[in-house]
């Protein structure tokens, strides 16, 4: 298949992708909300878990894995490359090295790893990684943060890596995610992700990737955390998401698939629904959730084996009402069913 094949494939309709390439640090953080040490027997065991689920290809397109998870066994000896590809969900990879201090940028972080990239994707693609992911931090601080520095920086480090994976025969997720930790209102959201969007596909052009073989995984437009009006409704997140995509994303791109960006699990298909439903579009709207995937499922496996059924269920729903999300027919009510 070629990178366009690809790209296509990880946004059939009904599907979407696992984020499921949490750092060393990240996924401590959740093992440790639920009483589990984090060592690599019980990461490998949660992850085999969840891609063992039965019916995982029926929901989910493709997984991002971590270096550690892409070079690891499932208890029986098959790698999980293996297992995942014989469930017909494509690997792919996480291949930034995470954020670091913006030089000259005070409160600003670049994404690093360019450097050995190339290398990298080299034995990545060995292994088996058919995609990649690369994340751009933008966070929003009053009316002067994001500088222009900021997102210049963090589109040409987005392209660059977005190059150089389509080099290597790999689909690059592009990544520019604003954050919503802050107190900002939707339409400040709007502006900056509009802003952000437009600097990274000037970016994309210019270093001459084919749009036609990457997918775009962006926040959705949505006030911050802080924000004290509250939350939006899932119709105004949709109608300025839309809004601010058709503005900026050119139609050459596949597929948009969102991050859940702290959303809770039912607000993150609520949104995605809502996007769906007001279609069509130019693009495939699809998901590409860690935590809105996981969180159910990871509570009900409790790290512990005896429990891997609970927590292959808790995640089969998740999966489920999100793919049916991605093509707008999602209903609140659906969440009190059984899994």
């Amino acid at each position: 298949m070629s990178i366009r094949d690809v790209a296509r494939a990880m946004v059939a309709p009904g599907k979407g992708i696992l984020a499921a390439d949490e750092s060393s640090g990240t996924i401590k953080k959740r093992f440790d909300s639920i009483g589990c040490d984090s060592t690599e027997d019980r990461r490998r065991a949660y992850r085999e878990m969840l891609f063992r689920a039965p019916g995982i290809g029926e929901r989910i397109s493709g997984v991002i894995l971590f270096d550690e998870t892409i070079r690891q066994n499932a208890a029986d000896g098959t790698p999980l490359v293996k297992l995942l590809e014989g469930a017909g969900v494509i690997p792919g990879i996480k291949v930034d090295k995470g954020t670091g201090p913006l030089s000259g940028a005070p409160g600003e972080l670049v994404t690093e790893g360019l450097d050995g990239l190339r290398a990298r994707l080299v034995e990545y693609r060995e292994l088996g990684a058919r995609f990649a992911k690369w994340r751009g931090v933008i966070d929003i601080a009053g009316d002067t943060t994001p500088s222009q520095y900021c997102l210049d920086v963090n589109a040409h480090a987005l392209a660059r890596y977005a190059a150089l994976c389509q080099d290597e025969d790999i689909v690059p997720i592009v990544e520019p995610e604003v954050l919503m930790d802050g107190d900002h209102s939707l339409e400040r959201c709007f502006e900056v992700t509009t802003a952000t969007l437009h600097t990274v596909f000037d970016a994309l052009h210019d270093q001459r990737v084919d749009l036609e073989g990457m997918l775009l995984k962006p926040n959705m437009v949505i006030p911050g955390k802080k924000f004290a009006g509250g939350k939006a409704s899932p119709d105004d997140v949709a109608a300025a998401t839309i809004a601010c995509f058709r503005a900026v994303v050119p139609a050459a791109v596949p597929g948009i698939v969102f991050l859940s960006g702290g959303q809770s699990d039912e607000e993150a298909t609520a949104n995605l629904d809502a996007i769906n439903k007001r279609g069509a579009h130019p693009w495939e709207f699809s998901f590409s959730y860690g935590r809105a995937l996981q969180h159910a499922a990871l509570g009900a496996w409790g790290g512990s084996d005896a429990n891997a059924t609970a927590g292959q269920g808790a995640f089969s729903k998740r999966a489920r009402l999100n793919g049916l999300a991605r093509d707008g027919k999602y209903d609140a009510a659906m969440e009190r069913e059984a899994s």
